[in-house]
């Protein structure tokens, strides 16, 4: 029997009483086991203590996952941020690098929500940081409300763009995704491609143009029940395939 894929899960750091943790929620590692048959590994946020180069040489995919911080916007030539606005300065000295180097060797990669957003901002995009506050647009956060499956039950469209990696997929045209988000993107990177965008116009997926494996983030969060949303599968399927296949390429295990 074929080796899982082995998939690199990105992870935030949490103080915990007085320690930092690093920590990786249980909706993405659960995805990546049930929905792209992977095997999930956390990697975590110590930029300084990390070869990169050696960690993608074990890696045959990586998971940006969505987290309650946002990218400090020094990253993207931003005014700065609101106080009291989470950032994660550890995140963002792994992941954005991380990203780049994962592109150019060929590791498949799936980014959500903060992970879509680190995708934009690796490659030279910016991000609204209050897109609630910007006149046209939808309000895009989540109900105020203390049931989780209110929280991520479907809020509005997206409708998918010709010529991508969701096309390919034959995903449906239009489709219901959640939305648990306050920033978006703003300006589009150079080299990436809008794969669906919101009734307000507001890009909710985007697909690295010149990336030789599949590299596709996500503003919405299909690791959420993921099992009973076939667009949300057939996105972790395709993830998983990709990653499958570097498997197959490498003989390093």
């Amino acid at each position: 029997m074929a080796l899982k894929p082995l998939i690199g899960v990105t992870a935030c750091v949490k103080q915990i009483g007085l320690h930092p943790y690093h920590v990786s929620g249980d909706k993405y590692l659960r995805a990546v086991s049930v929905a792209a048959s992977g095997l999930p590994v956390v990697i975590p946020s110590l930029a300084e203590l990390t070869e990169i180069d050696e960690l993608l040489a074990h890696l045959d995919g990586l998971l940006l996952t969505g987290s309650p911080s946002n990218v400090e916007p020094f990253h993207y030539q931003g005014p700065a941020s609101a106080p009291g606005t989470d950032h994660d300065p550890a995140r963002d000295a792994t992941t954005l690098p991380l990203l780049r180097a994962a592109i150019a060797a060929g590791v498949p990669v799936l980014g959500i929500c903060r992970g879509f957003q680190e995708m934009n901002v690796a490659f030279g995009g910016s991000l609204h940081q209050k897109v609630h506050e910007l006149p046209g647009f939808l309000d895009h956060r989540e109900a105020d409300h203390p049931d989780l499956a209110v929280q991520y039950a479907a809020a509005h469209a997206v409708n998918v763009q010709p010529g991508g990696v969701f096309e390919a997929l034959e995903l449906p045209r239009v489709f219901q995704v959640n939305s648990i988000h306050s920033q978006g993107i703003d300006r589009l990177a150079p080299g990436l491609h809008a794969e669906a965008v919101a009734p307000d116009g507001l890009i909710e997926a985007i697909s690295v143009e010149h990336s030789t494996a599949f590299a596709v983030g996500v503003q919405w969060h299909p690791e959420w029940q993921v099992l009973d949303n076939p667009p949300y599968l057939s996105i972790f399927q395709a993830f998983g395939e990709a990653c499958r296949q570097r498997a197959a390429l490498r003989d390093t295990r």
